[in-house]
Order: structure tokens, then sequence, then C-alpha cells
């Protein structure tokens, strides 16, 4: 389990069949779970200088494999009792978005990324969602895309700074509001919960 929040940008050593190695400080030991772009990966190697990380081809396939060079997004798995300031995010990847626009708005920018359709329900307006492993609110949703705004401090501590309109990014929706747009779809014969608003969704995902 993660929070969303970015820990260190860690530097890529090599990408040599499924080992992804990497220059980070944080030490890592065998078999620890570390969200890299967001996506869960199992240490496997530690050298002095970083560790190691395999990614098998279904995970190479589903992922932005491409943001995988030059610096990546690492956040260790949370341990009990540390403080928790970014949304519950399991480190599973739904889906792959494409950034359409940035727009400098002067003190913030705002970002819109395009996704598969079918993955709108589960991007609820004032939300959570992570975008390569970093934990954002949404803003807006529209058929097939939504609107992230970006402090200026967020936009220079992590790879957002590098995107540009076509940049494809690994997108893990939250994990309550899957969990409530499957309760309702299997439900859609009652009309109680067949029309739902987007703001009645944020409630009950609320209650979890």
């Amino acid at each position: 389990m993660f929070t969303g929040l970015i820990r260190e940008i860690a530097t890529v050593k090599s990408f040599v069949g499924s080992t992804l190695t990497l220059r980070a400080k944080h030490k890592a030991h065998i078999g620890d779970s570390i969200a890299i772009n967001g996506a869960c990966l199992t240490v496997i190697k530690v050298t002095h200088e970083g560790f190691a990380v395999e990614l098998s081809p279904e995970s190479q396939k589903l992922l932005a494999i491409e943001n995988y060079k030059n610096e990546v997004h690492i956040e260790p798995a949370m341990m009990m009792g540390e403080r928790f300031e970014g949304h519950v995010v399991q480190g599973h990847i739904d889906t792959i978005g494409t950034i359409k626009q940035i727009k400098n708005n002067g003190n913030s920018y705002d970002i819109f990324i395009e996704v598969d359709k079918k993955f709108i329900p589960y991007i609820v307006p004032k939300g959570s969602i992570t975008i390569d492993g970093v934990s954002l609110t949404i803003n807006d949703v529209a058929y097939n895309s939504f609107r992230l705004t970006i402090i200026p401090h967020t936009m220079k501590e992590t790879l957002f700074k590098n995107y540009t309109n076509g940049s494809r990014v690994n997108v893990e929706t939250d994990m309550f509001a899957r969990y409530v747009a499957h309760i309702i779809s299997h439900q859609n014969t009652n009309a109680s919960t067949a029309n739902l608003s987007w703001e009645e969704v944020d409630s009950i995902s609320a209650i979890y």
C-alpha cells in the first residue's frame, strides 16, 4: 500500500530484459515493494548505490514503459504508524493516459489527460487519482478526459516538469471509486442506485 507521495526521484542505470536497475538514496531490501512511476514492483537485487526491480512482460505491456528511463518516481510501501498524507494507493495501474494540454496559469498548471472512456466512471470530480505515482485531486471530468491542477512546487519537484503534450502516463484511479462503481454497476436495476450523481458517489466513497 502507498500514499502517492513521491519520496525520491531515482536515476535509471539500466533496463535490460525484465530488470530495471536504479541509483537511489533509499536503502531497499530484497523483497520490498516499491512503487516505480506508480507501479508496485518487487526488489530483486540490492547494490551499494541502489537496487533493481523486475518488470514482467505483462507489466511492460501495460505500463507507459517509455518513461522508465533517465529518471523515475519512487515510493517505498508505507509502514504501519507512518503519517498518512496522500490517499490510499495500491500501485496497480488501471490504464495509460495521454496528456493533451498543459496550461500555465501563472501560479498553477492545468493538466488535461485523456483516457479510455470506460475508466471515466472511476474518476470522480474532487476525488483522488494517481499519475505516475503522484497523488492528485481531480478538478473536472469530461467524456474521455479529466483536468488536474498542479502547484508550481509539484511541477518542479516531480517528473511533471518533463511532460509535454502527447506524453503518456500511468494512471491509477481511486480504489474506493472503483468499489463504488462496481457496486452500482451490479445494482443497475435498482432505481435508487441507477442514477446516482457524482456528489452521491463521492459521499459513498467517503464512508470507506
